[in-house]
């Protein structure tokens, strides 16, 4: 046996292996980014500041976390690469000690009517394990226990060769899914309104079908009715036979010939089902929003009971709990049941389970449910249902990237998300966070400000360095840093009430009250005490009411702010009238498009496997517009010049003069009133940062008519001085007679209200109580709720 001996030499005073601590980026032209160079320190908690539309996202995003991604995807063959995203490299000339990024954003979850919050964190996968094993009566494999899987059997004759002699043999198979075949697996069904569909008094040649989309003309809608040969299509539906009304809404798919073309007929009834009510409500558009709204009503499906399981699935229970239990049971009960499980046989998997389940509660989402929708999760409960991946894993060296992960937190829940981003740190790992709220900036070990301004005024560094050093510099972020909102001196009165009566969706216990209008009333309180559900649950729907939801704005890279806000139909009507030629040509998505980029502005090459390249198109030169369309000309400029105006310039050039247009500069001074002057009219909504797209849809739902508006956290991806400016819009609004509700978590909101309903005192179970009413002065007076508290200590009380 030999002994290895070990000759002592003196280490290097730094091995070349442990100089590589910095992510070293040099000449980033992402966006709005002007060639901007920067180093951020590894295994550090570096935070990202600026007002909205610096270029945050895009150095964090669009730079370092896009890159890494995109040389993680090379590692992998050419065939894998096939299957996977393209990702171009982004516009920067040096990239320098990169790490595997983790990112963890505020995109929603998918909203697919079948994904819950179960599916999306593999707890209900571990479930269906659990009870697949441990389950009295048994009823089949995991499978048997997912409404995602439908039961099904077949059977047949199959012929090979064996031997030299053909084999014929009967074969069968059956699956056993927990599917609900009623509600397949959705638990809720539909009932349509007959009369909402078609106007029975009509023939289908005289527009019966009343469906936006469905007109006379259309021949893959209406056309394919007409000419199957099922229906007469100038016969009145009100005299249809029976087996014709069986034929016009309820018959199976078939294939038949339609003016020599092979289509699909079948009953408009499961045509709507199939290709409306199949996708989730949000990812509609707008009209067909309303017409689902108008003319279908969704009840909890009678044979499940909202379950969208099979009673055999429900029937199977381990100590007196069937699994449909379970998922309807508060995450924090649920993870008492599992506690008191001991089975030998199944113990990695409770371990596992156990481990899930403690995450919830660890970042505050211990008062969902797993059976809760994805889709109705807001973007701060999204994120946080993310990180449940990454707070059991082993893994260090990793960078990961979090987009204002306090967004939705109360100030209480705020310390709970630093002491998780700080634990993520500690194990070794480079945390890079977008944020603008003084709380999170503060635990920083490295401050980098964006700015000065938004849009081309910024994407420069303006500072550097440690919170302090920030506080006291003279930029914007630095001068806001210690800014606390005062309260009121006096508040305004009210001039009646809208009352609330025995409300109950989710948690809220039957609660009872009176919301001050004519006033800015804010709804507060803990993550999950009930606040959403009390305001969309018993007061967006009413009539006279306009909710300014979370939801994103979807939108393409042809989507622009001017066609967003409906300002480009003033606009192209406008040169239409002046040139004496139709308004389609001042589309770039229409008759004015480039013949040659199709009014895209670039030309996509497709490169399979590797990264499509975009180049200017040359024959528009990226303007998107055909050269006949840019000879038109309105208050001497062509369309494509009035596009490339910014918001503030357009309200100059529409507001006086000969290019005078009312419409157009109502809808520009909208768009200024939020803080988007510096934007361009057609620059592409992809390119947007979440607080310039949160503003835009603001701007939008202004425009409409009504006497109350209720905003969901309208403070979400502002700076704080971009918040200054919101109070201010808020305040013009209620001083124009609109009466304003705000679900809010921020204190300088909080303490800008005239009224303020807080809930709690918990979340879940323990929340959906009103446990304070009245002004915020009276609310820091008492202090006698979290929100009380926390709002004493911000006005310093």
């Amino acid at each position: 046996m030999s002994v290895a001996t070990r000759t002592d030499q003196q280490s290097p005073a730094l091995d070349v292996a442990d100089s590589h601590d910095l992510i070293r980026v040099h000449g980033a032209r992402v966006n709005n980014l002007k060639d901007l160079s920067v180093e951020i320190p590894k295994r550090r908690l570096t935070v990202f500041t600026g007002v909205s539309g610096s270029g945050k996202s895009s150095l964090v995003f669009g730079t370092i976390a896009a890159e890494s991604q995109r040389l993680i995807n090379e590692t992998y063959s050419a065939f894998v690469q096939g299957f996977m995203p393209a990702l171009a490299r982004p516009e920067v000339d040096v990239l320098e000690g990169l790490t595997t990024a983790i990112i963890v954003d505020q995109q929603r979850m998918g909203a697919d009517p079948r994904s819950t919050v179960g599916t999306a964190t593999d707890a209900n996968a571990m479930l269906r394990i659990l009870f697949s094993r441990l389950g009295q009566p048994h009823i089949g494999s995991p499978k048997a226990f997912s409404f995602n899987v439908a039961s099904i059997s077949g059977a047949g004759a199959v012929a090979f060769e064996r031997g030299g002699k053909t084999v014929r043999e009967r074969r069968s198979f059956s699956i056993t899914g927990g599917m609900c075949p009623r509600c397949e697996g959705q638990g809720t069904v539909s009932d349509m309104d007959l009369a909402q569909l078609f106007d029975d008094a009509k023939s289908l040649a005289e527009g019966a079908i009343l469906i936006p989309g469905y007109t006379v003309n259309s021949f893959w809608t209406v056309q394919i009715y007409m000419g199957a040969g099922f229906l007469d299509p100038d016969k009145p539906i009100a005299r249809y036979t029976k087996k014709e009304l069986q034929d016009f809404l309820h018959h199976e798919p078939v294939r038949v010939k339609v003016n020599g073309v092979n289509v699909t007929y079948e009953g408009l009834i499961p045509k709507i089902q199939k290709s409306i009510l199949a996708k989730d409500r949000e990812s509609l558009q707008p009209v067909m929003r309303e017409f689902v709204d108008r003319a279908i009503t969704f009840t909890t499906c009678p044979e499940c009971d909202g379950t969208r399981l099979t009673e055999a699935a429900r029937s199977s229970k381990i100590e007196g709990i069937s699994i449909a239990d379970a998922c309807a049971m508060q995450i924090s009960d649920l993870a008492g049941w599992v506690d008191g499980l001991s089975e030998p046989s199944a113990a990695p998997l409770l371990a596992a389970l156990k481990q899930t389940l403690a995450s919830f509660a660890e970042i505050g989402l211990g008062y969902l449910s797993l059976d809760r929708p994805s889709g109705t999760l807001s973007g701060g409960e999204a994120q946080r249902v993310k990180m449940i991946r990454q707070l059991g894993s082993s893994l260090t060296d990793v960078t990961y990237v979090f987009d204002e992960p306090t967004i939705g937190l109360h100030p209480h829940d705020v310390q709970r998300m630093n002491d998780l981003l700080l634990q993520l740190r500690d194990k070794g790992n480079t945390v890079l966070v977008v944020e603008h709220k003084p709380e999170a900036i503060a635990i920083a070990d490295h401050v980098i400000d964006l700015g000065p301004g938004a849009g081309t005024a910024g994407g420069t560094v303006c500072f550097e360095g440690s919170v302090e050093g920030l506080r006291a510099s003279s930029t914007i972020t630095g001068r806001h840093l210690d800014d606390r909102a005062a309260l009121k001196p006096s508040v305004r009165t009210p001039s009646g009430a809208l009352a609330v009566r025995g409300a109950s969706t989710h948690n809220l216990q039957d609660v009872d009250v009176d919301i001050p209008l004519g006033v800015l009333v804010v709804v507060t309180g803990v993550a999950g005490s009930g606040k959403s559900s009390l305001i969309h649950g018993s007061v967006s729907g009413r009539d006279g009411v306009v909710p300014v939801g979370q939801g994103v704005i979807r939108g393409s890279r042809r989507s622009n702010p001017a066609t967003y806000t409906g300002l480009l139909d003033p606009i192209r009507k406008a040169f239409a009238k002046a040139n004496g030629v139709k308004p389609a040509l001042f589309s770039a998505n229409s008759e004015g498009a480039c013949p040659n980029c199709n009014g895209a502005g670039v030309i996509y090459t497709d490169l399979a496997m590797m990264a499509g390249v975009a180049t200017t198109c040359e024959v528009c030169e990226g303007k998107r517009f055909a050269a006949p369309v840019l000879e038109y000309h309105f208050g001497g400029r062509d369309i494509s010049e009035v596009l490339a105006m910014s918001v503030t310039e357009a309200g100059g050039f529409f507001g006086t003069g000969e290019a005078h247009t009312p419409a157009a500069h109502k809808i520009l001074c909208q768009l200024a009133d939020v803080g988007l002057g510096y934007l361009s009219l057609g620059q592409p909504l992809t390119t947007l940062s979440g607080g310039e797209r949160q503003r835009l849809k603001l701007a939008t739902h202004m425009a409409e008519k009504g006497g109350v508006y209720v905003l969901d956290e309208p403070t979400s991806g502002l700076h704080l001085a971009d918040v200054e400016q919101l109070l201010g819009l808020l305040d013009q609004l209620v001083d124009a007679g609109k009466s304003v509700i705000i679900i809010e978590h921020h204190q300088a909101v909080m303490a800008h209200a005239d009224w303020i309903i807080d809930l709690g005192p918990g979340a879940g179970h323990d929340g959906g109580r009103i446990v304070f009413e009245g002004t915020p002065t009276d609310l820091v007076a008492a202090r006698c709720t979290l929100t009380g508290e926390h709002l004493a200590a911000y006005v310093g009380a």
